[in-house]
This record gives C-alpha cells, structure tokens and sequence, in this order.
C-alpha cells in the first residue's frame, strides 16, 4: 500500500515506522515547510492519506484529501465542529474518510465498556461520574478527543447527566472533565462513579504512541478502495 503522510511530527514519524514494518510505502510526506507540495498530481500516487495535523489545519487537510479523490483518515482531535461537513462532502464525492479522536485497539475497546457500564448505571441514581485525562503539555486540545468521546459516550447512556464541562461547577447535570498536562505522559483517561458506600472505576493507559500509530495503519488498510464514511468501530467489528 502506498500511503502520504500529512503532517510530520512524532506520531507522523511513529507511523511512518509502522508502515514500513508492515510492509508499505510512504510515497509523499506533508508538513507545514512544504505545504506547496500538496497537490493532486503528488497524492495521486497514494491509495491512502493519514492525517495528523492540528485543531486549525485539519478540516481543510481532509477537505482537499476527498477532493483529490484520496481515502483519507485522521487522527486529529479539536476540530468537531467542522467534521460533520466533512462527512458529508465525503459522501457527495465518492470518497472515504475515516476519523477517530483515538486510533489505538485498546483505547476503541474501552469506549465500548464505557458505553455499557454507563447503561449499567443509568438506573443507580446513588452514583456521581467524573471524567479526568491526563496528558503531554504539548497537548493542544483541552480536553482531549479520546475524554470528549468518552463524555459523549455517558451523556448518551445516563440521562442525567446533560452536558460536560471542564470548568468547575456544582451542578449535578454536568459532567466534569479534570484535564491534566504534564511530562512524559502519552495518555491517560479515568472514568469514576463514586457512591456513599464505594467507587467504581475504568482506567486506559497508554504506555507510548507505538497502540496509536498501529491503529492508523490498520484503518488505513481497512479504508483502501472503499467508499463512504467509517469509524473504528467498523475497522474493529465492534
């Protein structure tokens, strides 16, 4: 498989490792410094994009990748207000696209039991939910996409929680986020349900990026001439 890299940085380089121990090539690399360079003709030779930019950069990244007619999925987190018009400028194109706030297996599995033990608890009023993520302080989105999909996981399932926020409140129809910054800290993310008489709590941590750029790599193999918008979800058969 033929992939382009947008963006450089370290999970860019950690992918582009993977890929080539899974045995592809990485035929173009984008970064900031050589923004000239993408165009149609050099992702024409790519069967696959893999995005991993910034908030500010990646809708139109993703946007010019599905207008030049390239799969592309993506990994950059703090852009959700434009990625339901990416989606459907997918679809009007023929493209694929897949996006995830985490590309890691472990961190897709723990979605699914944060899923289900919020069903759990929808019926045990007792119990309070916070939300906490630690990660690098070169973090930029606060807080991250992998604690956003987690919250929206529980608004969805506990219906007395409306909203999150990382601001401190005292109200219990919020549910807090604590976001943590400090090094070396690849991610970590703690959901607890604390009661008078005990806590019950779910825990992923990441011990480097080698489960995040792994993941990529398998969506990118699973999006190879497909058409149409994807999750992992769908790359896992969850």
């Amino acid at each position: 498989m033929q992939i382009a890299l947008i963006g450089y940085g370290k999970m860019g380089k950690m992918i582009e490792e993977t890929a080539i121990q899974r045995g592809h090539s990485v035929v173009i690399k984008i970064d900031k410094d050589n923004q000239s360079d993408f165009t149609r003709q050099n992702l024409s030779a790519a069967d696959v994009a893999i995005e991993f930019t910034a908030p500010d950069s990646a809708f139109q990244n993703v946007m010019r990748c599905i207008d030049f007619g390239v799969p592309v999925i993506s990994g950059s987190t703090g852009w959700n207000k434009d990625l339901e018009k990416a989606k459907s400028h997918c679809l009007e194109k023929g493209g694929a696209f897949l996006h995830t706030s985490n590309f890691s297996i472990g961190v897709n599995i723990f979605f699914e039991i944060n899923n289900r033990l919020a069903q759990l608890m929808a019926s045990q009023p007792e119990y309070d939910v916070r939300l906490k993520e630690i990660h690098h302080t070169q973090k930029l989105d606060k807080p991250s996409g992998t604690a956003v999909t987690l919250a929206e996981g529980i608004l969805k399932n506990l219906s007395r929680k409306k909203t999150w926020t990382i601001e401190k409140v005292n109200d219990p129809s919020q549910l807090q986020i604590t976001c943590e910054r400090t090094d070396p800290a690849p991610g970590t993310h703690t959901v607890t349900y604390t009661s008078a008489v005990d806590d019950i709590e779910i825990v992923h941590t990441a011990h480097n990026r080698k489960g995040f750029a792994s993941g990529a790599v398998l969506a990118a193999e699973f999006i190879k001439n497909k058409q149409g918008v994807f999750t992992m979800k769908n790359v896992l058969g969850l």
